[in-house]
């Protein structure tokens, strides 16, 4: 089989980075990676991979949203960004009112992603997985990855059984909340926050005496395990993403775009 080209982003210890590192080595995903990424100079994930020889590269975000407020009118758009077009596509602020607010944070972003875009354009890839990525991408960088929406190449991690408990906490939120399960789940990135197609989930139980450190502990390993199966079911060609119609009781009709994980042999649906 031949091996998939992985693009990684990370901002923090990259401890699923390192998962798919291993992974590679050892022959559980067939691919390998062909950069690292992150939005934050200290992030640890970057020196994981300095033994490797993987290239990596840094966009501060901070730097350039900080820039961005002190003097706006000094802020350099791309030239192929569309602000119009990218608002009415994004769902990351579902009061669409709150234009300035909306307003600062695509232009921000495209000044960022286009410099990501940038960085990236030496090392193609076939995959882009975001192993710890603590920022919301934009319809601007998405299109520029995604050229079908039949095959995404946009992964991430979440840290809870989604739908439920998006954003930056997904442990927290699960067990502030009095969760008797929590998990994980990998899904494809959309426009939305944490609202793609979900490809995978795994689950722990929550016992009386876990405390927010040992469910992270449980859920932190199980991330590990799930993301690599994820990404060789990519490998393997087995993930697609299909329109599905759905009715819900009150008769108004939604349609939702869901994965369905093919057996490579006899290409029947089954799940992870």
């Amino acid at each position: 089989m031949e091996k998939i080209r992985i693009g990684t982003l990370v901002s923090g210890s990259g401890t699923n980075l390192q998962a798919i590192l291993d992974a590679c080595n050892d022959g559980r995903i067939d691919g390998y990676l062909v950069f690292v990424g992150s939005d934050n100079p200290d992030a640890y994930g970057l020196t994981r991979v300095r033994k490797y020889n993987i290239p990596t590269f840094v966009v501060d975000y901070k730097t350039i949203i900080r820039k961005f407020k002190n003097d706006p009118p000094k802020a350099v758009l791309p030239d192929d960004f569309d602000l119009d077009d990218t608002r009415m596509k994004q769902t990351l602020f579902p009061n669409r009112d709150d234009i300035d607010t909306i307003t600062v944070f695509l232009k921000t972003r495209a000044i960022a992603e286009s410099r990501l875009l940038e960085a990236m354009k030496p090392y193609p890839f076939d995959l882009l997985v975001l192993a710890g990525f603590m920022r919301n991408l934009t319809p601007y960088f998405i299109d520029r990855v995604n050229t079908a929406w039949s095959k995404p190449r946009i992964m991430n991690i979440h840290p809870s059984l989604l739908p439920a408990f998006k954003g930056v906490d997904g442990y927290g939120d699960t067990f502030r909340y009095g969760c008797k399960v929590g998990g994980c789940t990998v899904h494809f990135i959309d426009y939305g926050e944490d609202t793609g197609p979900i490809i995978g989930q795994r689950t722990f139980e929550i016992l009386p005496e876990d405390t927010i450190d040992t469910i992270k502990e449980k859920g932190l390993k199980l991330e590990w395990e799930l993301l690599s199966e994820c990404i060789q079911l990519y490998a393997e060609g087995r993930i697609q993403v299909k329109e599905m119609m759905c009715q819900l009781e009150n008769g108004k009709k939604v349609k939702r775009k869901v994965v369905k994980i093919t057996n490579m042999f006899s290409h029947q649906d089954s799940g992870i």
